[in-house]
Order: C-alpha cells, then structure tokens, then sequence
C-alpha cells in the first residue's frame, strides 16, 4: 500500500487546493500531481497563481505564491472513484480541523466528488460555494486530471483564473 502524500500548507495562506486523494504515483513519488496527463501546474500558472510552471518534485514552492495543497482523502488509489462514500464521510471531521487550524482564505476543491461527499450536495455549481468551512470560503475546480476529459486545458485556466481574481480581490499582496 502506498503511502500518504504530505500536504504542502502553512497558517494563513491566500488559497489550500484540496484534491479528491493522492494518485499511486503522486505517493511513491512523494510530490503532488506528478501524473504527466495532470494538468494542475500549468493550469495554475496559466491562469496566473505563480510566474512560471512549477515541476512536480519542486511542490513545496507553491507556497511561495500563497497557495498550498492538501487532500480529503489521505489513501492512495488509482482512480478517485476508488474511493468510497465511507471514506469521505470519516475524513470530513480531520479535514474541516486541519482547515480550522491553518485559516486559508479560500479552500479550492478540485472536481466535485470530495465536496459533495462532504457537504451532502448532490447538485453543485462550479465556482463559489455559499458554505464556509473553518471560515475560509470554498470554490469549486474542474479536476485536472487527465482523466477528466470533459474540461480542456483553455477551459480549465479559464476557471481558475476566476478563483484567482477572487483571491486577488479578497487577499491584494503587499
């Protein structure tokens, strides 16, 4: 069984993305969408997050942009769908206190599985939510994954770059 991926956060960020769960080669490898269809880097440097596209082994600067990473979920699997309702429900209580904790601004689930799951929704629109969870408020992604075929890259830069004006809006740097 492969082993948990370490989330990448720290207290007070702008924005925590918050994937479904780790992929098989995400947590052998130790780094956070390491899959070479995985389109979240350049997704989230397109869409103007960081300056350049940041490489999968060098995860940990994400931080430096005021972003972080984390998962529902924390087991391994190859596909989300793996993953059953149970499982989700029994990390919502761990979740919700490790956002409590660290206080981001903006909580970004990447696809709508985990948060479904966890809100109990079943309809669920892209983009802002009208929940807060531990007071940071929450935006809905498409998922990046090369799986997810029915978002292509334009569409997927063009979603996120509505979170970050958002962002940019709620938390202007100094």
């Amino acid at each position: 069984m492969a082993k948990p991926l370490a989330d990448i956060i720290a207290p007070h960020l702008s924005v925590v993305f918050c994937g479904i769960n780790p992929g098989i080669s995400a947590a052998a490898s130790g780094h956070h969408f390491v899959g070479r269809n995985n389109r979240f880097w350049r997704a989230i440097h397109l869409a103007g997050f960081t300056p350049e596209e940041i490489l999968p082994e060098n995860d940990r600067a994400i931080l430096d942009y005021g972003c972080g990473l984390t998962v529902v979920v924390e087991r391994p699997t190859a596909r989300a769908d793996d993953l059953s309702e149970q499982e989700f429900i029994a990390a919502a209580m761990e979740f919700e206190r490790k956002i409590v904790h660290f206080a981001p601004r903006f909580v970004a689930f990447l696809g709508k599985a985990a948060y479904a799951a966890l809100s109990g929704q079943r309809e669920i629109a892209w983009g802002p939510q009208q929940i807060t969870i531990g007071g940071a408020a929450v935006w809905l992604l498409p998922n990046p994954s090369g799986r997810n075929r029915a978002f292509g890259l334009d569409q997927l830069v063009s979603a996120y770059g509505q979170l970050n004006q958002a962002v940019k809006q709620r938390c202007p740097r100094t």
